[in-house]
């Protein structure tokens, strides 16, 4: 299975980044939740960047464009086979960086993704 980091994880049951989280699960993903609230979603602390892992595949972004600069440096660190950029969350800065560092790009919701087997 995939392990994926989600950047922007709500522990907000309405929001889609705690979706994701519950769907990810489901199917039986590891999850890292990255966000600024705290809390929990899908059983998962939600932590603050910081803590770089060296094992994810794919980093789910549910992160606006204007707030994601922050987070450059640290998703490059994570050396991710690919990044997600669900609905809102588009950036074609970060899209050319991660191409240039060897790093797949999808424009994709992953709740679809993950719906319809193609995750």
């Amino acid at each position: 299975m995939k392990k994926t980091l989600i950047l922007g994880a709500s522990s907000n049951p309405s929001r889609y980044s705690n979706k994701a989280a519950n769907m990810l699960h489901r199917h039986g993903h590891d999850i890292v939740n990255i966000g600024l609230s705290g809390g929990e979603a899908a059983g998962v602390s939600i932590e603050k960047k910081g803590n770089v892992y060296s094992d994810i595949d794919t980093v789910t972004m549910y992160v606006s464009e204007h707030n994601q600069k922050e987070y450059y440096d640290y998703i490059l660190a994570t050396k991710p086979k690919r990044i997600i950029f669900n609905p809102g969350a588009e950036n074609p800065e970060l899209e050319q960086l991660a191409m240039e560092h060897g790093i797949k790009t999808e424009r994709a919701c992953t709740l679809v993704l993950l719906s319809t087997g193609q995750f």
